[in-house]
């Protein structure tokens, strides 16, 4: 009598491999290796973990450094671009507008304090600009010409 794949009932008969649970899971055991030797490999190379806290301290220092937070490699001076050091406050922002109500306090309060602070320096570079330049424009060389890079 052949094999017609059914039980005696009629119902498909259901053949269960047991190699593939055995594959399956060494295939998972394979894939958390990896996964650990990744992280080791980041903690290794000084990185910071892929958590809400590195993203949020990331976007807040590149917003720093466009704000004249950091000197510029190259030239040893403040560096200041406004159009920059704003667009990584809105992605701050965007960010901030994405996880509410998702967040833990922890991170609600991390948020919160990185988009005051931004927000507050551009504030104060961008009016500390506005009066260097009216002195400039007024004939006033208190500075020296030297000054922050504005770009």
């Amino acid at each position: 009598m052949a094999n017609s794949g059914k039980d005696g009932d009629g119902a498909p008969k259901i053949i269960v491999d047991s190699d593939w649970k055995a594959q399956a899971q060494a295939e998972k055991e394979k894939l958390s290796e990896v996964e650990e030797q990744a992280a080791a490999a980041g903690e290794a190379r000084g990185l910071p973990p892929a958590d809400f806290q590195s993203i949020v301290g990331t976007l807040f220092s590149q917003a720093l450094m466009y704000l004249g937070g950091m000197a510029d490699p190259k030239t040893g001076a403040a560096m200041v671009d406004l159009e920059a050091g704003k667009h990584f406050i809105d992605l701050l922002g965007v960010l901030d507008e994405k996880t509410k109500g998702n967040l833990d306090e922890q991170e609600a309060e991390l948020m919160k304090q990185a988009l005051a602070e931004a927000r507050g320096m551009f504030v104060e570079i961008s009016r500390a600009i506005e009066q260097q330049m009216a002195k400039r424009a007024g004939g006033g060389a208190a500075t020296g010409g030297k000054g922050p890079i504005i770009q």
